[in-house]
């Protein structure tokens, strides 16, 4: 093997011995069976049974073949001086039959090890992303993802909307392997009717995540806000499952649509974070700028949209109010002249209101 195998070269002396070992108790569970053929050897107790099962981890199955190859090939070669005169072929032929079972017993035992592995991983992903949800930042979240191959991704995203049909581990799996074949990273969880999906990009995760919304059940998908890292990722599973939560309130919503594009729905759900948001992102800049913005786009939406109305209302030239609507999308990104838009503006300024009622 020293000479045959690379990889049996590269690896610690420990593992070097615990492969030997097999060898050697392959190679004498043959011959205790040669010499009483009626018996049926038990392969994995006599063969595997030394080695320990953490080996499965550094030896891979192909690995593993290829020791039993090179074992068979060296008993062979050794055939015609240690077999009586005329039993070469009978010799041959048993070891031919006792390394097939061997190779059949560790393709098992490999086959037992990735089960197992299976599902204690999917018990730490669930795990993560439970952690996740909850907004723990700790280093026990950083050594479990780490486990479970999350890359140092910058770019975090968390996608929430309801879990596919069945067959749901097909579905799971689809979305695994489109994760990563546009190399990112992927944390799944499926939590009753409900799927929350944490992906990580080095780009733009945001990109990768509407290429991901099929693998997901009917209804609203929810896209929470990009964060840097896994351990920030609560903030943007909040937003996502705020507004899944709340994306019903509007059938219209784009699938997938962004957490930030829900802020009134989640707002009127009782959500905090998105009640600060619209105060912040369009009450405030518009009531601590030109005080006519405020009062002009109020007495827009509040008179249905008419520039005319409200051109009188204010006693200014419909072109003033047109202009100041321009000046109103510029700041809020919000367009009052829009029905999502004006409808998005008059919450937050009800919101900024009876927040400076308040205060």
């Amino acid at each position: 093997m020293e000479d045959a195998l690379p990889w049996y070269r590269a690896m610690s002396a420990q593992d070097r011995s615990w492969v030997g070992l097999i060898a050697h108790a392959a190679i004498s569970a043959f011959i205790a069976w040669y010499q009483a053929p009626g018996g049926r050897v038990q392969i994995t107790a006599d063969v595997f049974g030394t080695a320990p099962r953490e080996l499965t981890r550094s030896i891979s199955l192909q690995h593993a073949l290829e020791m039993v190859r090179t074992v068979v090939d060296a008993v062979e070669e050794q055939v015609p001086s240690i077999a009586a005169p005329g039993a070469e072929p009978h010799l041959r032929e048993a070891v031919l039959r006792y390394s097939r079972d061997v190779a059949f017993a560790a393709a098992e035992i490999y086959a037992r090890a990735a089960e197992s592995r299976g599902s204690w991983d999917a018990r730490l992903e669930a795990l993560v992303v439970d952690a996740v949800l909850r907004g723990a930042d700790s280093e026990d979240l950083r050594s479990r993802a780490a486990a479970l191959n999350w890359s140092a991704t910058t770019k975090v995203v968390v996608v929430a909307g309801s879990a596919p049909p069945d067959p749901v581990e097909e579905n799971l799996e689809g979305l695994r392997q489109s994760t990563r074949g546009a190399d990112g990273d992927l944390l799944v969880g499926v939590q009753g009717e409900r799927m929350v999906a944490i992906l990580g990009h080095h780009d733009d995760p945001v990109a990768l995540a509407g290429e991901l919304v099929v693998f997901f059940g009917p209804g609203p998908v929810v896209i929470g806000p990009t964060v840097d890292g896994l351990m920030a990722a609560g903030e943007s599973a909040r937003a996502a499952n705020s507004g899944l939560s709340a994306a019903r309130a509007w059938p219209g919503a784009p699938r997938p649509v962004h957490s930030d594009d829900l802020l009134p729905e989640r707002l009127l759900t009782g959500d905090p974070d998105a009640r600060s948001a619209l105060i912040e992102q369009a009450y405030r800049p518009l009531a601590e700028g030109a005080a006519h913005l405020l009062e002009t786009v109020w007495t827009y939406v509040e008179l249905g949209g008419s520039l005319e109305g409200a051109a009188r209302a204010l006693f200014v030239h419909p072109n003033t109010v047109r202009y100041r609507l321009r000046r109103v999308s510029d700041i809020t990104r919000w367009d009052p002249t829009d029905a999502r838009g004006a409808f998005v503006l008059r919450i937050a300024i009800i919101a900024g209101r009876v927040g400076d009622l308040s205060t």
